[in-house]
């Protein structure tokens, strides 16, 4: 018996669409848990500059191979574009985010950075690429901007200190960044690995010399399995895993549902933190982060489902 013509065009997409959730799921398991690790240390004995060192030293290290494999499939272009990637994805944004938590809560940071980033894509792929949002999503930017706006509003009520509204400044510019490396890897020729390894190997190039030179480092100071933890997490699970997963995700779903899948981060991170952290947050604060993973999903919802994307791809 022959297979009808629209299951075998059906199929593939399906195929398409299992496969990206699965990767973003992975992604969004790992970043969720890379807001509460990250301020386990950086509230400790670690620094941020340790944490900078750990993520791209490792990182370069188990991805560089990849680098070497695809020598002669790889263009001096190609190199250039993974430059501008390290300067979006790489050292800087991971500066911001830990400066962040470093100030805020791992709640606030991963309420405030995931949260604002499709809005920041939005606005960018509109001003830029002239792709015009339509009503919903223009609403679920609302929702998220009066999420963030109510979650500051939460830290005055709590009479936080003035540095934390400084770390919610340093949450936002790498909010920016990480929406800049999205449409940027969506409309580049680099594979998911190549661009993941771009940016922790150029990122170990022009970050680590420094680091070691300036006398920086504390990782002499901090208890082995704290510096194991983080060399585990920063290294291998961010650096690489989640990276790959996350490019993954953004190639067979697109930028758009990706990004809905990370709209969960507030949740899932601010559930880990009760626990891990001790920080439990106020019932304002609890709405705010509601409130802005609502906004994400509205936001990031595609105008046609990722099925009916993936066939007229793939046509």
């Amino acid at each position: 018996m022959s297979v009808p013509k629209e299951s075998a065009e059906i199929s593939p997409a399906r195929g398409r669409l299992f496969s990206g959730l699965g990767w973003a799921a992975l992604a969004l398991v790992i970043l969720s848990g890379w807001f509460v690790v990250t301020r386990l240390s950086v509230t400790r004995e670690l620094r941020t500059w340790d944490i900078l060192a750990l993520r791209f030293g490792v990182g370069a290290l188990v991805l560089f191979p990849i680098l070497v494999v695809q020598r002669r499939q790889i263009s001096a272009r190609q190199w250039r574009e993974g430059l501008v990637l390290a300067f979006l994805w790489g050292a800087p944004f991971v500066l911001f985010v830990a400066f962040g938590l470093q100030l805020t809560s791992a709640a606030q940071a991963s309420s405030v950075t995931p949260g604002l980033m499709p809005v920041f894509a939005g606005l960018f792929a509109w001003a830029v690429l002239g792709e015009v949002p339509g009503p919903a999503r223009l609403f679920g930017y609302a929702v998220i901007v009066a999420g963030v706006v109510a979650l500051l509003a939460a830290q005055l009520l709590s009479g936080g200190p003035q540095s934390s509204r400084i770390g919610l400044v340093s949450l936002v510019v790498a909010s920016a960044l990480w929406a800049v490396y999205t449409l940027r890897f969506r409309r580049g020729e680099l594979t998911p690995p190549q661009a993941a390894a771009f940016v922790c190997v150029w990122s170990a190039i022009l970050y680590l010399p420094f680091y070691l030179l300036s006398g920086l480092s504390r990782l002499g100071r901090a208890p082995l399995q704290e510096v194991g933890l983080q060399a585990l997490y920063q290294g291998v699970l961010m650096s690489a895993v989640a990276m790959l997963a996350y490019n993954r995700a953004v190639a067979l779903l697109g930028a758009a549902a990706a990004s809905a899948i990370v709209g969960l981060v507030p949740v899932v991170a601010t559930l880990l933190a009760v626990p891990v952290l001790g920080e439990v947050p106020t019932a304002l604060a609890c709405a705010a982060i509601g409130a802005i993973s609502v906004g994400v999903m509205l936001a990031a919802r595609p105008s046609a489902s990722p099925i009916l994307v993936a066939m007229d791809d793939a046509t």
